[in-house]
C-alpha cells in the first residue's frame, strides 16, 4: 500500500482522512485525521496509525466514530466534498442492522417496561405514580 500522501497516480485512491470528510463520516477533515490517530479507523481489518495512507476502490474501512461501529466498502475516491446523494455514493455500508433488545432485556437493563408507542407518562400516570409512592412510605 502506497504512502504517498498526493493518492499516487491520478485517481488510483485518496489520503483516508480526505475520504472520511469526502463521505460525511466526520464533519472535518482534522476530525478524521484525529480518528485515524485514535486508531479508531482499521484498513481491511488492520489498524492504521497514519491519516495519508491511501485508500482504493474495494479497501473496507472500519470506524468507530459516534458511539457506533461502521464497516464501509469504498466504491469511489470521491473528487470532493458534495451534498449527502454524492457522499453517499462513495461508498457501500456493511455495517450489520442491529438487534433491538427484547422487552425482558430492557426490563433487566433498569428501563421501565412501557408498550411500544405510548411515549411520555401523562399528568395523570405522575399523579399516580406519586399516590402509590406516598402509600409505601406509612408503613
Amino acid at each position: 500500500m502506497s504512502e504517498r500522501g498526493d493518492g499516487g497516480a491520478a485517481g488510483a485512491g485518496r489520503r483516508v482522512d480526505q475520504w472520511l470528510w469526502f463521505a460525511r463520516v466526520v464533519k472535518s477533515r482534522t476530525q478524521a485525521a484525529d480518528l485515524v490517530l485514535a486508531g479508531k479507523v482499521r484498513l481491511n481489518r488492520e489498524h492504521i496509525e497514519k491519516p495519508s495512507l491511501v485508500v482504493k476502490i474495494g479497501d473496507v474501512l472500519t470506524v468507530t466514530a459516534h458511539e457506533r461501529v461502521r464497516v464501509l466498502k469504498v466504491a469511489a475516491a470521491g473528487v470532493r466534498r458534495g451534498p449527502p446523494a454524492e457522499a453517499a455514493a462513495l461508498f457501500e455500508d456493511l455495517t450489520p442492522v442491529p438487534v433491538p433488545p427484547t422487552p425482558e432485556e430492557t426490563v433487566a437493563a433498569g428501563q421501565g417496561a412501557r408498550e411500544a408507542g405510548s411515549g411520555r407518562p401523562t399528568k395523570r400516570d405522575r399523579r399516580t405514580l406519586d399516590r402509590f409512592h406516598r402509600s409505601g412510605d406509612d408503613e
